[in-house]
């Protein structure tokens, strides 16, 4: 560790140096505080500073230490937070001019448990206005670049989080998913993540005046985004901890007993009707190569039906948005995002009441048939795009680009979450520079198996950023 630039550590050898006396706090944090400076300006991730807090949270950390109390799992480890969740004092702007000052009155369950863990908050990073695009833009904080290519999106919305964990902000960063918001970045950042069960990770924002419509609630999902699995691992830990504002907080454990002998992995078919980029789909059959290796039992094998559960997905969550959002995005949003908006919802059948509710039963039994799939595959490897990383704001390039993206190139993330079921994205490699991922699909709660196929791939193609990093030196 001695040998390479602190702001690389990995999350888990941050904590176990600060744990051991072999570094302090403080002398972490401002390593990190120097390299946000350093590599921010360029890319616009990190749109709220909030290094002279850290740094004051460091020298607390340092001190606590000193009196010999109890250290929790991230003491000392400097993370990052969406700026679409509630941090204490701090404007959850969602990306929004009309919001820039929406202060929250308390933490949000992911910042409290972050913060109660130890780690040191650097600041706030950029998500599209209303954390509802694939791309990282908006009218309040700019353009966030993508630290492989600045040509090439860092995805969204969580794509303020991908770029600065990639480039060394922070070990850990914090986003959400309700349609591939953690994988989309990870993917196009060449970082990992896992998109936990619906009810893992406690969600609520002391600030918002309403809640959320039923099937965002059903949906949407917080979780870490990290250049290691290890580290992904234990951001998940923490961020999981009990906070009894939400609901759905579900007490599972996060390593429940596995069956014996090799996993079963189903590569997932893509549909006929998918436009694919063959290099792309040569990348998940690497991807399976590297699980076979590792002992897994893979094959290729029909599942569940994607594009049912796109549907779902699609009409739900664009009716509810119709319904209950839409025209205050209308009254407050920029021309961009609203032009973004129109094409999702070009995507969609509005259902009436009765539609509505026959589509949230039809979710029992599509969820039903992938849990029973699962249970002799207990793994599908599948794409998170099924094309290379777009262009930046690609999404307005013609009135069609949002349904290819989100409909035909991301139809396997997106899909995913209406049925609020656990995956890990973990880069398989770099076609033409740029990383590809893969996403790994488990049954509920199971975490754990696909955070150990991520490992397992992650130990053939080594940490990505790496690569970045040394290409950037050199």
């Amino acid at each position: 560790m001695e040998s390479i630039p602190i702001w690389q550590w990995s999350a888990v050898a941050t904590a176990e140096a600060i744990k051991a006396g072999r570094i302090s706090a403080e002398a972490v944090t401002a390593a990190h505080v120097e390299r946000l400076h350093a590599a921010n300006p360029a890319l616009n991730a990190v749109v709220v500073d909030m290094t002279a807090q850290a740094l004051e949270a460091a020298r607390a950390a340092d001190a606590r230490q000193a009196r010999g109390e109890p250290l929790d799992a991230l003491h000392g480890v400097p993370v990052t937070l969406k700026i679409n969740i509630d941090v204490e004092g701090q404007a959850n702007s969602n990306g929004v001019v009309a919001f820039r000052d929406n202060i929250a009155p308390a933490d949000s369950p992911v910042a409290a448990n972050l913060r109660a863990a130890g780690a040191i908050i650097l600041g706030l990073t950029n998500t599209p206005e209303f954390s509802f695009r694939a791309f990282t833009d908006n009218a309040l904080h700019g353009l966030t670049l993508n630290p492989w290519d600045p040509a090439i999106t860092c995805g969204g919305s969580s794509g303020g989080a991908g770029a600065s964990v990639a480039a060394g902000i922070g070990a850990i960063a914090h986003g959400n998913d309700i349609g591939g918001s953690l994988r989309g970045p990870a993917n196009w950042n060449g970082v990992c993540t896992i998109k936990p069960t619906q009810g893992r990770v406690a969600a609520f924002n002391p600030s918002a005046p309403v809640e959320r419509p039923p099937m965002a609630q059903l949906m949407s999902c917080q979780g870490p985004l990290a250049r290691e699995v290890a580290d992904v691992r234990l951001a998940l830990e923490v961020m999981s901890r009990r906070d009894i504002r939400d609901p759905w907080w579900v007490p599972a454990p996060l390593a429940p007993a596995g069956s014996a002998g090799p996993v079963k992995v189903a590569v997932a078919k893509i549909p006929a009707d998918m436009d694919t980029d063959g290099a792309v789909l040569g990348m998940i059959d690497r991807a399976a190569g590297y699980l076979s290796d590792a002992g897994y039992e893979v094959s290729q094998v029909e599942g569940p039906d994607i594009s049912v559960a796109w549907k779902l997905w699609a009409d739900l969550l664009h009716t509810e948005i119709a319904t209950l959002q839409e025209a205050q995005m209308r009254q407050v949003a920029s021309p961009d995002f609203l032009e973004a908006l129109d094409g999702m919802l070009r995507m969609a059948t509005f259902l009436d009441a009765e539609g509505y509710m026959r589509a949230i039963a039809y979710r029992s039994r599509v969820l039903r048939e992938w849990l029973v799939f699962l249970e002799r595959y207990p793994l599908i490897l599948a794409p998170v795009s099924v094309k290379r990383t777009p262009g930046v704001n690609a999404d307005l390039a013609h009135a069609r680009a949002v349904g290819d993206i989100l409909g035909n190139d991301m139809r396997f993330t997106c899909a995913l979450s209406v049925l609020g079921l656990p995956v890990a994205v973990t880069p398989a490699g770099l076609l033409d520079g740029q990383p590809v991922g893969v996403q790994l699909i488990g049954s509920r709660y199971r975490e754990d198996i696909c955070l150990d196929a991520a490992a397992a791939i992650e130990a053939r193609v080594g940490v990505l950023t790496r690569r970045l990093w040394a290409r950037d030196a050199g």
